[in-house]
């Protein structure tokens, strides 16, 4: 079984709280970290942008992917949300038994 991280960015408290029930209730994800108060930087429509916004840490397996950035796409208020996806190449044994079993399998 193959395992990932999605980073996601986001820059409202409640809409990350909203997304990350979504996907855990809908089993597309396990668990959702929502780290507050980092300073992004980024180059947007012509010029440098800084924003604070907050960082969604999705653990899933990677036969959910492109499900869960459907998901994210369709609930997120952002023209271009970051989703990328972080290989997980190691993990205890009953942390990763406790993601699969917490996610499901593909319909």
């Amino acid at each position: 079984m193959e395992y990932i991280t999605v980073l996601c960015t986001i820059n409202d408290l409640a809409k990350a709280k909203e997304i990350s029930k979504i996907i855990v209730e809908d089993k597309l994800a396990a668990c959702v970290n929502i780290i507050p108060k980092i300073s992004s930087i980024y180059y947007w429509k012509g010029e440098v942008i800084e924003d604070e916004e907050l960082l969604m840490m999705i653990k899933t397996q990677k036969k959910l992917f492109e499900e869960l950035k459907f998901k994210i796409l369709k609930l997120h208020p952002y023209d271009n949300p970051e989703i990328i996806s972080v290989k997980i190449d190691e993990g205890s044994k009953n942390y990763l038994d406790w993601l699969s079993t917490s996610t499901r399998e593909l319909l």
